[in-house]
């Protein structure tokens, strides 16, 4: 398959204030973010032309960076403008986007209090994170070697490049074996979420998922929580082990890439995607869609 460099495309992407032909977005290679990981992201899909949960985004790409110690120079609604303004300028109205903040090159080491913050916001046309096949079959996932970390360990609510080490760890090694991603463990050894997404469980026709006190809540979570709520299915946040895998019916993964995505398998435990996933995973497409539908 032949891939497209990230830094050799056309369009534009938004930066510290202004839209720069897409080559010319650059930074050095002695950025403080390069060496120590100071830097927060978003992970945004737009819908014909509308960022699904935008403001949602914005604000806690705002509130990761307080948590890694830094002010993003911008409002929410400066951001929120701005992802709308780089969506436009690139005519892509289906796309994914990524806006990242992070600390210069002004200072070299630990400390950088001196450092400006830069925040960029870029489009990419990606249609899917897994492809439709993986989708209809459901995903094969295996039981990642790494652990999420405790939160008095790491930042663990903002969503910083840091944390994400681990998960790329897991993912080059799961698709080396044959499987899409993997699941993640907390440090407990209680199930907590696959790579890049969160997860849930179906049994008895309630949803069952892990409480998120040491990974993202993230917004699409909380956006297919609610269109369950919405249906009369109960949802069960609470601990998961690993071994009650065995007794759960459906399961599926839901995330701003991953949308709503069913699993067939998670090492050696198999489920069937069933009503609920099917029924929510159309809640989410109407949901995402609605100017395609009218």
């Amino acid at each position: 398959m032949s891939l497209i460099p990230y830094d050799d495309r056309d369009g534009h992407i938004w930066l510290d204030g202004k839209l720069v032909p897409f080559r010319d977005a650059k930074l050095h290679v002695l950025t403080h973010a390069l060496h120590y990981a100071s830097c927060v992201f978003e992970g945004e899909r737009a819908y014909d032309g509308e960022v699904f949960r935008l403001t949602e985004h914005s604000q806690r790409l705002y509130d990761s960076a307080k948590l890694m110690d830094f002010t993003i120079p911008y409002s929410v609604e400066e951001i929120d403008r701005a992802t709308r303004e780089t969506i436009a300028a690139n005519k892509m109205p289906n796309c994914y986007v990524r806006p990242v903040a992070w600390r210069g090159s002004e200072m070299m080491g630990v400390s950088a209090q001196q450092n400006k913050i830069h925040l960029a916001i870029a489009v990419w046309e990606w249609p899917s994170y897994f492809s439709p096949e993986a989708k209809m079959k459901g995903l094969r996932l295996q039981i990642s070697d790494w652990r999420r970390p405790a939160p008095n360990t790491a930042p663990t609510k903002a969503k910083a490049a840091g944390l994400y080490m681990i998960c790329t760890l897991s993912k080059h090694k799961a698709e080396r074996e044959g499987y899409q991603d993997a699941l993640m463990l907390d440090w407990r050894g209680q199930v907590a979420e696959a790579t890049g997404a969160n997860i849930f469980f179906a049994k008895d026709g309630k949803l069952h998922t892990p409480t998120p006190d040491c990974f993202l809540d993230g917004i699409t979570r909380r956006a297919v929580i609610a269109m369950a709520k919405a249906r009369g299915i109960e949802v069960i946040e609470r601990a998961i082990m690993p071994e009650e895998m065995s007794g759960f019916q459906e399961c599926f993964l839901t995330g701003t890439a991953a949308e709503v995505t069913p699993v067939s398998e998670i090492g050696p435990y198999m489920f069937k995607p069933g009503s609920i996933c099917q029924a929510l995973l159309a809640d989410f497409d109407a949901a995402t869609r609605r100017k395609a539908a009218a």
